[in-house]
């Protein structure tokens, strides 16, 4: 036998005397049979993407997969990009905390202490001036003269307040038309009764003046009660409400945040596992000191990272609905508070509208501590069985109102005792107010304007302060702790995200480092 010269690749050998094969010849024009220069059929232009995005994984396969130090190369990007995603995040949600702390602190709390101030200012000076057209006598004739002068400094320091307060709800009500619009209406309706007060003070100061001042504070009572003191209510309301909505978004932004930091420290330490055991599985070692140091640091951080925004989320529900609710609560409490006591007021003064106040004073004290079916006079003695069935049972609460809403919200150390003295105290505040209805019915309108305007020990005014200082006292207790859960926010946020960082930095180094060993084994 005898071998041809020019065997073509892949062809065996042929015989002499065999006929050689003739190639097909491709027909003009035609390309779907035609053979490349090996003799291969041509895929077409249809097959030919799919074979480059076949041969495209293979050698993607081949450079980051297919080798030992492809895989540890792509095992330590994984595992540098998913520490650096979590510092991101930690970083993002620090900053975002931060934020919501400066929204509570500086705006959302104060727009609203500042309505509720306002509604305090609003009754304050109405029942001041109630008190100095009371103590002021015929013309200042037989005036009472700590009673007035008291009256007086009251009247101008709660002007002042409801001017201030206005200034800045008006600021705070920009961009809100609503609460802008109540804003104006309050300032247009508040100059209207600062001038009926100045006239009604300015009549009383006349010789037989008093009929015509009496028509005059008619007029701007009822223009409190009627748009003055709803219109204030509403920002309240308004502003509390638009904390609460801050609020809820806040906690759902640290929760979302919290279950990503969580995920991505899971995706991280599983990425850290995996790369350990290649290195076991491969390299027959048992630990790598750096990736075990790395592994633990990464805990560390994502533990840390979680305790941070869990704490600001129990921090941020500190500050507002045990702190800030219980403030709310009794910053509306002091406002009905005065304005009860301005009923008193308006109850000696105005002898056609006496059973008007006497009911206004009712429903006031049904606002503070609510009992049912009750009058003025059942009041105290129903105050006083349910008060002690709350003494032998703090659970046992048979009254409604704003003293209930405080006693249900007891969080503070020192709280529930100082709440329960302002009850006291307001209980004995009830008992003079029945005393001097008793005094006028008895014929002594003297003695009970005395009483009741009065500010020496035992009186109705001297024990007035007493429930408002108590009042005050449990208040105190409740923005000292909005200001403490703040601050300790603020604090968790600042003083933990750099060690977090650190952490996931050194992390990161400590794998870089642990694999460059290895990787040097391959070159």
């Amino acid at each position: 036998m005898t071998l041809t010269a020019g065997t073509a690749q892949g062809q065996g050998p042929r015989t002499e005397g065999e006929t050689p094969r003739q190639e097909a010849i491709a027909p003009a024009g035609g390309s779907s049979g035609s053979r490349g220069p090996e003799g291969s059929r041509d895929p077409g232009p249809g097959l030919r993407p799919a074979r480059q995005t076949v041969a495209a994984r293979a050698a993607l396969r081949r450079r980051y997969w297919a080798t030992v130090p492809a895989r540890l190369r792509l095992l330590r990007a994984a595992t540098v990009l998913l520490a650096a995603a979590v510092a991101v995040l930690l970083t993002a949600a620090c900053l975002a905390a931060n934020g919501i702390w400066d929204s509570a602190a500086g705006r959302d709390a104060p727009r609203t202490t500042s309505a509720a101030d306002l509604d305090l200012a609003l009754n304050d000076m109405d029942a001041q001036a109630a008190n100095i057209l009371l103590s002021n006598g015929d013309a200042g004739k037989g005036r009472l003269q700590t009673p007035y002068e008291k009256a007086v400094g009251f009247y101008g320091d709660a002007r002042r307040e409801m001017g201030h307060d206005l200034r800045i709800l008006a600021v705070a009500a920009q961009g809100d038309r609503s609460d802008e619009k109540t804003v104006e209406n309050l300032t247009d309706d508040f100059a209207q009764y600062q001038e009926l007060i100045g006239r009604a003070l300015e009549n009383d100061g006349r010789t037989g003046g008093r009929p015509s001042a009496l028509a005059d504070y008619r007029r701007a009572t009822d223009l409190l009660q009627s748009r003055l003191l709803p219109e204030s209510r509403r920002l309240v309301s308004s502003n509390d409400s638009a904390f609460d909505v801050e609020y809820t978004a806040a906690r759902s932004t640290l929760s979302a945040q919290l279950l990503a930091v969580v995920a991505l420290g899971l995706l991280l330490l599983a990425a850290l596992g995996v790369l350990q055991w290649y290195l076991t599985r491969s390299f027959r070692r048992v630990l790598n000191p750096p990736l075990l140091t790395a592994t633990v640091f990464a805990v560390l951080a994502v533990i840390l990272g979680a305790q941070m925004l869990t704490s600001s989320a129990a921090n941020l529900r500190g500050a507002r609905h045990d702190a800030f609710d219980s403030v709310v609560a009794l910053s509306r409490a002091r406002a009905i508070a005065y304005d009860a006591n301005a009923d008193e007021s308006r109850y000696l003064l105005d002898p056609q509208r006496r059973d008007q106040y006497a009911r206004s004073f009712l429903a006031k004290s049904q606002r503070l501590y609510g009992l049912k079916a009750v009058a003025l006079s059942t009041y105290d003695s129903e105050l006083a069985a349910t008060w002690q069935a709350y003494e032998s049972d703090h659970h046992d609460l048979r009254f409604t109102g704003e003293f209930r809403r405080e006693l249900g919200n007891i969080t503070f150390p020192g709280e529930r005792a100082a709440a329960e003295k302002t009850v006291d105290a307001y209980a004995l505040y009830q008992r003079d107010d029945r005393k001097i209805r008793s005094l006028l019915a008895a014929g002594k309108e003297k003695a009970a304007v005395e009483f009741c305007m009065g500010w020496e020990p035992g009186t109705s005014n001297a024990h007035f302060g007493a429930w408002m200082a108590a009042l005050d006292k449990v208040t105190d207790i409740n923005r000292q702790h909005f200001a403490a859960s703040v601050q300790a926010g603020r604090s968790d946020v600042s003083s933990e995200l750099s060690l977090e960082c650190g952490l996931l930095l050194l992390a990161i180094a400590l794998t870089v480092l642990g694999l460059r060993p290895r990787l040097a084994e391959f070159r």
